[in-house]
């Protein structure tokens, strides 16, 4: 980041384009307090217009990626204090998921171990999930006597069915990183010994895409999903021709010739070679 700030609740760091953001509080499993939502929130709005942040992976510090709300500071310490706790709710929404979830930039969540409860609402609301194998998945507020409040109940029919939504939330068991992928809650499964390594691939291969073609992909992907036909139909044509106003790359021009005039391009295995953007004002 241009303009570097310290957490005590994250870890932020950057290399070659990546950012990293951990959730560091291991102690308490990365349970998120109203200290750390602010951090998180002020963290993304910095992020969003950082140059230097092209991909951004979100994981979590010791062995787990994060077991949920803290119940103590989130719940418990804010009862009579009803300003605060309207703050703190405001906070974990807009980091979690506004602006996680509209983010310009790839997103990877890294699952390094346990995602429980309201952790799913930034699951989902990355764009990639990559999990380890040992990683431990739950709903338990059937436990607690409460429903996966928040936005987690809604957010989960993006990646889970209606069946597997019902029986997990129901009845509270916990299921491993298979079944995670199998219902389509993390993309895919990785040992556990190669997660950084395979993530910051992948990180490293999204970093050197069109940025702009990246940031409309996402946009229109997640825009369509609750259209009619025509009305995606209409969205993507206009997506279409902003894409082209905002590449000052020009891609697409650029990987038509390589790939017709060139035939140096292949695009259904590789990307065309990008060329630095024409200088504002040139010809």
């Amino acid at each position: 980041m241009a303009d570097r700030k310290s957490y005590h609740n994250i870890r932020v760091e950057n290399a070659d384009g990546i950012t990293t953001v951990t959730l560091n509080r291991p102690d308490k499993r990365n349970a998120m307090s109203p200290a750390l939502d602010e951090e998180m929130l002020d963290c993304i709005i910095r992020l969003e217009a950082d140059p230097d942040t092209r991909v951004l992976v979100l994981t979590g510090a010791g062995e787990a990626w994060s077991a949920g709300m803290d119940l103590k500071l989130y719940f418990r310490a804010l009862e009579g204090d009803p300003a605060a706790r309207i703050k703190a709710e405001w906070t974990t929404h807009q980091w979690r998921w506004y602006r996680l979830y509209n983010f310009p930039k790839p997103t990877i969540a890294m699952v390094n171990g346990y995602c429980f409860g309201g952790a799913f609402t930034q699951l989902i609301a990355c764009d990639i999930a990559i999990a380890a194998d040992t990683a431990r998945f739950g709903l338990s507020e059937i436990n607690w006597g409460v429903i996966p409040g928040g936005l987690v109940s809604k957010v989960l029919s993006i990646s889970m069915n209606y069946r597997d939504s019902m029986y997990y939330a129901l009845s509270g068991e916990s299921f491993d990183a298979a079944d995670a992928a199998r219902m389509g809650l993390v993309t895919k499964v990785v040992p556990a010994a190669s997660l950084k390594h395979d993530v910051m691939k992948l990180a490293k291969h999204l970093s050197e895409l069109n940025p702009e073609a990246v940031r409309a992909t996402k946009q229109a992907v997640k825009t369509v999903r609750d259209m009619s036909m025509d009305q995606a139909h209409e969205y993507l044509m206009a997506k279409s021709g902003q894409l082209a106003y905002r590449d000052k790359e020009n891609g697409y021009a650029t990987g038509i010739k390589q790939f017709i005039d060139d035939k140096t391009f292949r695009p259904g295995l590789q990307p065309y070679a990008r060329q630095a953007p024409a200088k504002q004002g040139a010809v």
